[in-house]
């Protein structure tokens, strides 16, 4: 039973290693006794390294980790009053089970008649009871999980941390081991803060999610919070299923996107940027002439409960969950109720990056010098001679003192597959994308650190390297002095 009362609190918690990957920057959170707190996002975001340095397996760089209002940032674990379950279970496979989750214990000299009633207690919370003199190496995977499990509850932690405990398991053992869980949450009364890159199982157990994405808090909230109210598109995307198309708002509650004109509950300033979000079972498909926007259907798949239907619709894909089905080449209509529409504010996605006056005042980015005429961009400054750059007083411009800055719009960037193209400027990984409808969102993390946003029609894969193509002719220049 959670109350209003902070046990564990996380003050500007940034991890960096030390080949300068920051892995975790600026966490803040704040969970309550009690609580079903969830790390969620995809590999690499930096929710087991935020996990780590609650448990004290690592040490934040900087920020402060406060435990009932002590500050345990310096604290190893053995002095935490906290107990980590590990995908890997880590079972001694020596032991029986009573010895494997009576070996902490054992450690701490606890006579042996308390050893055993609290291990007696433990087996009975998990579902064991008479398996004391089992070996591990009999046990099914879900058997072996609720083992770990009972291995950290015997010590009576005040806070149970699990990274991705389940993710070992089948899909029908998972889902039966979420429930066990959630009750055994239920019933200790103790929180648990939980990693996992399973959406559902956010979902499914979680009292608040914290969703994670390069390092960083994306959005904290309820479920129900997190998937009606996205606050970004990561957010929206990485969440169920969404159609996620960029728009504007026409009018008071009225936006255009997807090429149809929609009402809405959202009171957004008429001319404003926005990103609409459509869940699939919220879109109603209508006779043509009845709806808001028409297309064709080119997918159908039977899901079960539902059938899973794509429309190109102009130069728009809109995928739809319906309990009817309908055929490949059909033309149909598609309506959306107001408050099936979600719209938020677009985020500016501008690349903007630092660019150098190299020695011999020519403008450089990456090693490659950029063509463009400094003396246009630097006001009253000319050249000499010599070709070095001049201020307006005559004097020949430092370098150092000169700082620039250069910016480029996401559809403006070109990828190539060809990393040794000489137009490439600079070269990277795909980290994230996002598919909007007509053209995919993509955030490519670059060998210098930089991360860049690029638009593009076709689909790429996550983790591909890419050259990025960056014309020099739609950059823009700011400098400061």
């Amino acid at each position: 039973m959670q109350n209003n009362e902070n046990i564990i609190e996380l003050k500007h918690i940034s991890r960096t290693f030390e080949d300068g990957f920051k892995a975790v920057e600026d966490f803040n959170l704040e969970v309550r006794r009690g609580e079903f707190v969830t790390f969620l996002g995809p590999s690499g975001c930096g929710k087991t390294t935020t996990l780590r340095m609650i448990a004290g397996f690592d040490m934040p760089t900087e920020g402060d980790i406060l435990l009932n209002g002590r500050d345990i940032s310096k604290l190893p674990p053995n002095e935490r009053p906290i107990n980590t379950v590990f995908q890997r279970y880590a079972l001694f496979p020596h032991m029986n089970i009573f010895e494997n989750i009576a070996f902490g214990l054992k450690l701490k000299k606890m006579p042996k008649d308390e050893i055993r009633k609290k291990v007696k207690k433990v087996l009975e919370l998990v579902d064991l009871e008479g398996f004391e003199k089992r070996s591990v190496s009999t046990l099914s995977g879900g058997q072996q999980q609720r083992v770990a499990i009972a291995r950290a509850l015997v010590n009576e932690p005040e806070i149970l941390l699990l990274d991705e405990p389940l993710g070992a398991l089948d899909l029908k053992m998972r889902k039966e081991m979420q429930i066990e869980l959630k009750a055994m949450h239920d019933e200790l009364g103790i929180t648990f803060i939980y990693v996992t890159h399973d959406q559902e199982e956010a979902l499914t157990m979680s009292d608040k999610i914290v969703v994670m994405s390069e390092g960083k808090i994306q959005q904290i909230g309820t479920p129900e919070d997190i998937y009606n109210e996205p606050q970004n598109a990561f957010v929206a995307d990485f969440i169920g299923e969404s159609n996620i198309f960029n728009g504007i708002m026409t009018g008071s509650m009225k936006a255009r996107f997807a090429g149809g004109q929609f009402q809405c509950v959202d009171d957004v300033p008429e001319g404003t940027q926005i990103t609409a979000v459509v869940r699939p079972e919220d879109i109603e498909i209508t006779d043509p002439a009845e709806g808001q926007i028409r297309g064709k259907v080119i997918s159908v798949i039977f899901k079960g409960i539902h059938y899973e239907i794509t429309v190109q619709s102009g130069r728009y894909e809109v995928v739809i969950q319906s309990t009817k089905s309908a055929a490949v080449g059909d033309t149909v209509g598609m309506k959306v109720a107001p408050d099936g529409i979600h719209i938020m504010i677009a985020e500016d996605h501008t690349n903007v990056f630092p660019v150098d006056m190299n020695r011999n005042h020519r403008l450089e980015f990456n090693g490659t010098e950029l063509d463009t005429s400094l003396t246009q961009l630097i006001k009253g400054s000319r050249r000499n001679e010599n070709h070095e750059l001049l201020d307006e007083n005559g004097e020949v411009i430092d370098p150092e003192k000169i700082h620039i800055s250069a910016a480029i719009e996401p559809q403006d960037i070109r990828m190539t597959d060809d990393v040794d193209d000489e137009q490439v400027l600079i070269e990277g990984v795909i980290s994230n994308l996002i598919y909007k409808g007509d053209h995919y969102s993509y955030v490519i993390n670059t060998e210098l650190g930089q991360d860049f946003i690029v638009d593009d029609e076709y689909l790429w894969n996550m983790e591909d390297r890419v050259g990025l193509i960056l014309p020099i002719d739609k950059m823009r220049f700011i400098v400061k002095k």
